[in-house]
Formats: structure tokens, C-alpha cells, sequence
């Protein structure tokens, strides 16, 4: 997945927070792209790209583990290979500069439909409230709908700030635990006390990291001039 880079053309005052990246950063797509790829090649069919479609195919099974027979551990199983293959395509994609536009967006397409897969599918077990569904779907709906305002800036979207990483990683590991400590059949009580501790701290920082993109946001619609359109 793609991360931080610092530096940009502006420099707001201390009280505004870190500067904005530039476009070509990587993480925030922009009209210097051209110039400036964040990735390593155009092609489609690299194995990176490969295990990240192989990942996204796994959520419709996932959620037929726990909607259907209840299969918990299963379903547990095919979550924990997707965390594995969301490292393993990232480190192949580096180490074999087989970075691609697909597999930029692929990776945080995955990891947004397993959250939002999973959730969905403890509410209607009554696994989890439905007021935390609201929330994170709330947030990403947030997030979704700053894409416009960027693009009239000439941006696509905004670097993956670490808030963002570690509250993605606390859901994705928080909703597995809290589904084997409601599974009385395993008896893992301790397993769904850290998962709620996973969950909370995962959703306060969701939040978190929604709002300073809300804020970088506002700053790059003030700062940027807005983006005419030539020919």
C-alpha cells in the first residue's frame, strides 16, 4: 500500500499542520503524474496484481463462511491469508518494481471491502451494534465525497497518512477476535475483550485520520487554485 511522502510547493504556517504533498507525491494523484509516475509499470497481469484479485475474490467466500454455516474459524482463516497476501503483493511489487496503477488502487479497495464486508455481516448476527456500521460507513462516505473537490484542484486523492494505516490495521484485526469470542462454542471470551479494544481504538482513529483528510482538504481548496480545463 502506499504511504507518506513529505515536501510540496507551499509551506502554511506551523498552526495548519504539515505542508501538503505535491502532486506525484505518492498517494496523491495530481497533474504532475505524468511526469512523475508513482508506479513502475502499466501492465495488468503482474503477480502482485494477481494475488490482490485473488484477495478481492475471497470476500463473497468470507462472507458465506459466516453468513451460511457459520464457519467462524473458516471465515477467520480466509481473513488472515488476505492479511498476508496484502503484504506479500506489496513486497513483491517492490522488490520486483512491479508497482502498477491497478494494484494502487486494488490495495485499499480490498481492505475497504473486508472491513465493510465484515461488518456488515457481524451486524446481522448481532455480533456487533449497528451504530458502529453507521459510523465507519459514515466516515468513508466522508472521504468519498471529497473526491469531487480534489479533482477540481486537479488531484484524484490524498496521501495515506499513518493514522489511516494503523486504524485500518486495528479494524482488520479487531472484528476476526471479536467474531471467535462470540463463537460459545470456542470459548475465547479473551479473544472478543481484545477485539472490542481493537475496535474502539480502530474507530477513534478512523475518525481521526477522516478528519485531518477533511482538513487537508479544505486547506488545498483555499491554497490551490481551481483547475480549468484546456481545449
Amino acid at each position: 500500500m502506499t504511504g507518506d511522502q513529505p515536501g510540496g510547493t507551499r509551506s502554511p504556517a506551523a498552526d495548519e499542520g504539515p505542508p501538503l504533498p505535491a502532486a506525484g507525491s505518492v498517494g496523491l494523484v495530481g497533474p504532475a503524474d505524468a511526469e512523475t509516475p508513482t508506479w513502475d509499470t502499466d501492465r495488468v497481469w503482474t503477480l502482485p496484481n494477481v494475488l490482490s484479485l485473488l484477495r478481492l475474490a475471497g470476500v463473497p467466500l468470507m462472507v458465506w463462511l459466516i453468513l451460511g454455516p457459520h464457519h467462524d474459524l473458516l471465515a477467520v482463516a480466509v481473513l488472515a491469508l488476505a492479511g498476508f497476501t496484502d503484504w506479500l503483493d506489496g513486497f513483491l511489487a517492490r522488490r520486483w518494481h512491479q508497482t502498477s496503477r491497478v494494484g494502487q488502487m486494488l490495495d485499499p479497495v480490498a481492505d475497504r471491502l473486508y472491513i465493510l464486508a465484515v461488518v456488515l455481516c457481524l451486524a446481522v448476527r448481532d455480533v456487533i451494534p449497528w451504530w458502529l456500521v453507521v459510523l465507519l460507513v459514515a466516515r468513508d462516505a466522508m472521504i468519498t465525497a471529497l473526491v469531487p473537490l480534489l479533482r477540481t484542484r486537479g488531484f484524484s486523492s490524498l496521501p495515506v497518512h499513518f493514522l489511516g494505516k494503523a486504524a485500518t490495521f486495528n479494524l482488520l484485526y479487531a472484528f476476526p477476535l471479536i467474531l471467535l469470542g462470540a463463537d460459545d462454542g470456542l470459548g475465547w471470551t479473551a479473544a472478543g475483550v481484545l477485539g472490542w479494544a481493537f475496535a474502539l481504538w480502530g474507530v477513534g482513529l478512523y475518525w481521526w485520520a477522516g478528519l485531518l483528510y477533511l482538513a487537508q482538504t479544505l486547506r488545498l481548496l483555499r491554497d490551490v487554485p481551481r483547475r480549468t480545463r484546456t481545449g
